[in-house]
């Protein structure tokens, strides 16, 4: 085995297990931060593949900012077994069961269909996935969409401060 398969194996079981323990952790503060590294596995599969782009916006984007917005936002509200009601229905595991084993049967079914499970994926080679193509594509080929994209966002977030600014 070389190198880059131990490294592959090693993230996918870091993976599996974090996303694992993001479902069955009690705590939601131990789930987001499961979570955190289960998107740090992925990072480390993006690597893999070449991608370092893809890794440092997950990093950044992800793990950085919406997973700690959210471990503030779970820490802000306070939760706690006492204030929190118990309920226990055994339809509703049953129904989240069903959905989830055929949500499962669905996904393996597509997944058998794919020509991409016969293919070998090539690492570390060539300059797939590097920021200087992306780069180099952006701006010949998709110029136009992203400028129209920039001038969206633009005006998204001209439109949040005019709502969100109090009528004085």
């Amino acid at each position: 085995m070389s190198v880059i398969e131990i490294m592959f194996w090693f993230l996918s079981v870091m993976a599996l297990g974090a996303a694992v323990m993001v479902v069955a952790s009690k705590s939601p503060v131990y789930s987001i931060l499961f979570l955190i590294l289960t998107f740090f596995a992925i990072s480390g599969h993006y690597i893999l593949l070449n991608a370092q782009f893809l890794a440092i916006v997950n990093i950044i984007v992800y793990a950085g900012a919406i997973m700690v917005l959210f471990l503030f936002v779970v820490m802000l509200m306070n939760l706690n077994a006492e204030s929190e009601p118990h309920q226990k229905n055994k339809w509703v595991l049953y129904i989240g069961g069903i959905s989830g084993g055929s949500l499962l049967l669905v996904i393996v079914a597509a997944l058998k269909k794919t020509v991409a499970t016969t293919q070998l994926v090539q690492m570390n080679n060539g300059e797939v996935g590097l920021i200087k193509n992306l780069g180099i594509k952006l701006f010949t080929d998709y110029v136009f969409p992203f400028e129209i994209s920039s001038v969206l966002f633009l005006s998204a977030m001209i439109g949040a401060v005019v709502i969100s600014k109090k009528e004085g």
